[in-house]
This record gives structure tokens, C-alpha cells and sequence, in this order.
């Protein structure tokens, strides 16, 4: 009987933890972890342990959660990651003189579970892939205490969290994720078990959730508080509706509570001695051959359905050659190339028509000043891109050209058109030929006489960006 309650007990610890991990500690005891406890772990019989000992740390969390020192980190986090007002109306700006007013009361409200949560404004905002999403934005102060939960709770899920996950963690990015999906697609794995989890934020179920945190920590205070930030009703047109599941993105502890869920995927996927990549809910499985990719798909499928009660997007979801999969912005092709995936192009596109449509009256250097800015922010994030640059080269030469046209319909007026050409050093003939042989704006933005006007030059010393000169194409 006491072997059997061993054995159980055991299973249910390497389910938290997963089992390559357990091996992977008691085959290098040399390598060391602290889950947050600040004492080493040098083998598996104590990392079997340390379920009971976490517990038993964080039996009294809350103190640690609202420690001045924490609750003013958090307060500082919460004012540099800005963001829309709540329910209540209190601006970000306003929460530092609320905080230095208030930290006493807090505090104590906390301690013995006074606090009440309020509800989220509910926020819908389009998607990149289409439709919209939803967000839920807590108020100021609601956000201040899920951001001292997350400071406090982290030490003890992040250290054990996959090597194949890379959102919402410091210290990772999509950069580090992309760079290791190279990795396995170089290594012959072309073939790509895409799995698109169906509005997973919304979809999240509670009791799963608390059962998993409830394992861990041992602090009932917190747990219920969690419960309560979980169940807070979503306000929308000054009407309230409650909320049975999901944990709306908009508060700072919606990303590591997603990760703790997902754990649960990373660790099932691992003893299955599976390669992947995880992003959030955006996760890539690569093998050698459809055939296994569709073996693979169909039992994830029904781990994620009836194990983790979460719905997998069908229709969005598929076994694909890693030349047709879009990851995180990127395509990368047969031997590892790297390129910009193709929405993400038009995503960028978009923006810069919306920058330049000819009817928003507003003045030129604006316009360079606002496509410069998305510009430094694309070029960042897909400096990765290594091949198809030639993409690059013709976007730069269309963003040009969007802006000439933008410039001459600024001019107005023919004679206005050729005084302005004059003033950048074109010929007086070739300007008005300009004028009085063009069809429209955009027919004459791509003259030769107003391409020579307006050349590179011209636009590098007004403040232009370059698509092609940031990424070194």
C-alpha cells in the first residue's frame, strides 16, 4: 500500500516536471537548478522532493508578494509598460501618487484577502491574420498586483519551464526561436507540425488551471486571489459578463499563467522525444517526413483536446513543407534561408499605404518621420532574413514612389509641380513635360525627370529610412 502511494506520488511530481527533465539532472548532477528556493539540486531523488518543499516555501508567498520592495518594482513596471485606463479610470500616470498614498492599506487589503478585483474593459483589436482579438484591460491597480504576483511566482515556474519555449520569458525571443527551428529544418526535419490553438487565451480552462498552481503553491491567499483575477467579469458598454474561462491578454500575469498550461504540452511533447518550437500559443513541430508529421498532428491533437481541454484551429492547423509555414513573421526554406513570410510583407504594406494615403493632409516631414519610425521597427525585427532580398530592394523602390506621389498631389497646382521640381534641379523642359504629359498622380511619380528630382539622396537627407540599407541587402 505504501509502495503503491510512493509510486503515485511520484508520478503525479514527473508530471509537473516531465521526465526527460528529472533524467536530465540525475544524468548531470553537476548541473544545478534552484526553482526559485535558492537551494541547489544536485540529483532526482531531491528534485522528486521538491514539490512538497516549494509548497511549504511558498505557504506564506503573500508576505513576500507585497514586500515594499516588490510592490515598488511593480508599481515602476506597470508605469514604464503604459497602456489604457480600466473600468475605474485611473491613468497610468496617476498610479505612482495613488501608490505612495495607499501601499499601507494594499497591503494589508492583500494579507487578509479584503482586495477586490475589479472588472476588465473589455477591448477588441484587429489581428494580423485577419478578425479581431480580444483583450481585457485591468485596472491600474489590479494590474500593480498581478504585476508583484508575476515578480514573485515566476522564480518558482521559471526555472523549469522547456528549452523549447520562447515567449513571454526573459531572457528569450521569437529571434532565439526562429534561429533553432534553422537548426532542425538543417538537420533534414523540412516538415512542419503546425498547431494553431483556437482563441487559447479565451479558451483556458480555471479548475485545470488552479489544480496545476495548486500543486506548487502552498499559499491558499494566493490562489484564491488568482481565482478571483481568473473569474473577474469583462465589462463592455457599462454592462458586465462573467467569465468562466480564459485569462484575457491585457494583465501582466495572463502570459506566465498561459505558460503554465502549456508546460503541460512542452513536457508531454519532450518525452516524446519530439523537436519543437513554442512562441505562446504559436508551436512548430519538425520531423522528416509528412507521414510522421501526421501521426505526430493526430495524437497532439487529442493530448491538447482531452488532456488540456483546449480547442486546436483545425482549419489553420496542418502538416506543411517548412517553405509553406509562416512562424512568427518568418518562412524559412529548405537548407535554413531565412526569409520575411509573406503576410507579414503585406501586413507591412498596408501600413505604409494607410501612412501615405494622398487625403490625410498632413505635411510631408510628418509622413517621412512616421514611415522612418515603422521602418527602424520592421528592419529590427526581421533583421534575421537572409535570402529573397530582392523583395526588399522593390519595397524600398515603392515606398519612394508612394512618397512622390504624395509630395507632387501636395504641390497641387501644375505650375506649383514645376517650380517644385526645379527647386531639386530639373530641367525647366523635362518639368513641365512632367505636368502636361501624366495622367494622374501615381502616373507621374514614376516619370524619369521626377525619379531624378527625388532620388535616394534626396530622400536619405530629409530622414527616410532604408528597408534595404538597415538590413544590408
Amino acid at each position: 500500500m505504501r509502495k503503491n502511494r510512493k509510486q503515485q506520488k511520484n508520478s503525479h511530481q514527473i508530471e509537473l516536471f516531465g521526465k526527460e527533465r528529472i533524467d536530465k539532472l540525475m544524468d548531470k548532477p553537476a548541473e544545478t537548478k534552484t526553482g526559485g528556493t535558492g537551494k541547489e539540486i544536485t540529483s532526482g531523488v531531491e528534485l522528486l522532493s521538491l514539490l512538497e518543499r516549494e509548497r511549504a516555501l511558498t505557504e506564506n508567498i503573500m508576505e513576500r508578494i507585497v514586500d515594499y520592495v516588490n510592490l515598488n518594482r511593480a508599481c515602476q513596471r506597470v508605469i514604464q509598460n503604459g497602456g489604457s485606463s480600466g473600468v475605474d479610470g485611473m491613468d497610468v500616470k496617476e498610479l505612482r501618487q495613488w501608490y505612495n498614498k495607499n501601499h499601507n492599506g494594499l497591503r494589508s487589503a492583500l494579507l487578509t484577502e479584503k482586495y477586490e478585483v475589479s472588472p476588465v474593459l473589455k477591448v477588441e483589436i484587429p489581428k494580423e491574420s485577419g478578425g479581431k482579438r480580444m483583450l481585457g484591460i485591468p485596472t491600474v491597480k489590479d494590474r500593480l498586483v498581478q504585476q508583484a504576483i508575476h515578480q514573485e511566482l515566476s522564480k518558482y515556474y521559471e526555472p523549469y519551464f522547456s528549452e523549447s519555449s520562447y515567449g513571454f520569458r526573459p531572457g528569450r525571443s521569437g529571434h532565439q526561436a526562429i534561429e533553432q527551428s534553422v537548426k532542425y529544418i538543417k538537420e533534414g526535419k523540412e516538415w512542419v507540425v503546425d498547431i494553431d490553438l483556437e482563441k487559447f487565451f479565451d479558451k483556458i480552462n480555471h479548475d485545470r488551471l488552479m489544480q496545476r498552481l495548486s500543486k506548487r503553491v502552498g499559499d491558499k491567499r494566493l490562489l484564491r486571489l488568482i481565482r478571483a483575477f481568473l473569474r473577474a467579469g469583462m465589462m463592455e458598454g457599462g454592462l458586465e459578463e462573467q467569465r468562466i474561462s480564459g485569462t484575457p491578454q491585457g494583465g501582466p500575469l495572463s502570459p506566465l499563467l498561459s505558460n503554465i498550461v502549456l508546460d503541460e504540452l512542452d513536457i508531454e511533447l519532450e518525452q516524446r522525444g519530439h523537436n519543437f518550437c513554442r512562441y505562446a500559443d504559436d508551436c512548430n513541430v519538425y520531423v522528416k517526413s509528412k507521414k510522421a508529421g501526421e501521426r505526430v498532428m493526430e495524437s497532439i491533437v487529442e493530448f491538447i483536446e482531452k488532456k488540456l481541454k483546449l480547442k486546436v484551429n483545425r482549419s489553420k492547423s496542418g502538416v506543411r513543407h517548412c517553405s509553406e509555414v509562416k512562424f512568427l513573421g518568418y518562412t524559412i526554406m529548405s537548407g535554413g534561408g531565412i526569409r520575411v513570410a509573406d503576410k507579414a510583407i503585406e501586413r507591412f504594406k498596408d501600413k505604409v499605404r494607410t501612412i501615405t494615403q494622398r487625403n490625410r493632409g498632413v505635411k510631408f516631414e510628418q509622413v517621412i518621420k512616421e514611415l522612418s519610425t515603422i521602418i527602424v521597427g520592421w528592419t529590427n525585427y526581421f533583421r534575421l532574413a537572409n535570402t529573397w532580398k530582392k523583395n526588399i530592394i522593390e519595397m524600398d523602390g515603392w515606398i519612394r514612389r508612394k512618397l512622390r506621389c504624395y509630395r507632387l498631389k501636395q504641390c497641387g497646382r501644375k505650375y506649383s509641380i514645376v517650380k517644385f521640381l526645379r527647386g531639386l534641379g530639373c530641367e525647366e523642359s523635362k518639368s513641365w513635360n512632367v505636368v502636361m504629359y501624366s495622367q494622374g498622380w501615381w502616373n507621374m511619380s514614376r516619370k524619369v525627370a521626377v525619379g531624378h528630382a527625388m532620388n535616394i539622396k534626396w530622400f536619405t537627407q530629409i530622414g527616410l529610412q532604408s528597408l534595404a540599407g538597415r538590413m544590408n541587402v
